[in-house]
């Protein structure tokens, strides 16, 4: 299955957030490798939160290899493949945010790297999918949390 979100995308649970949903909008992107979206509506309780604007970007951008990476032959006395090469997957939100009341916004990239040897997508995909399950799930689950910390600095 392609990637392909739908709008409103649910957000997480974070603190002083009640229910916020995110409408999206298909975006041009920076590059023929990526896939992006932008924030154009709120939903729920987001107080002093903004939406997309050239100065001030609110995106998710998909990104996958440009060359996708095959598995090399291995060693004929060894039978070791002495090199796997890896074929990296990210996804990068960006969020402009205000660092003090009066400066210009800078931009605030998030990204999670995923990074696949070359041909564990034949030999393994159960668990290239468990990891990802593993991550993304973790990642829900303590979102509020790690809302927190990256403001109090405190875990």
């Amino acid at each position: 299955m392609a990637i392909a979100p739908t709008t409103p995308v649910t957000g997480a649970a974070q603190t002083g957030f009640t229910t916020p949903t995110y409408t999206i909008t298909s975006d041009t992107s920076p590059d023929v490798n990526m896939k992006q979206w932008a924030v154009t509506a709120l939903g729920g309780t987001q107080t002093g939160v903004t939406t997309h604007s050239g100065s001030s970007p609110f995106t998710v951008n998909f990104v996958k290899p440009k060359v996708y990476k095959s598995l090399g032959k291995p060693n004929p006395v060894t039978g070791l493949i002495k090199n796997v090469p890896k074929n990296p997957f990210k996804v990068i939100s960006r969020k402009g945010v205000t660092p003090l009341a009066g400066q210009p916004i800078q931009i605030m990239p998030i990204t999670t790297s995923i990074e696949v040897p070359a041909g564990a997508d034949l030999a393994d995909p159960a668990n290239i999918r468990a990891a990802l399950s593993l991550h993304i799930g973790m990642l829900q689950q303590v979102a509020a949390g790690l809302g927190d910390t990256t403001i109090s600095n405190i875990f």
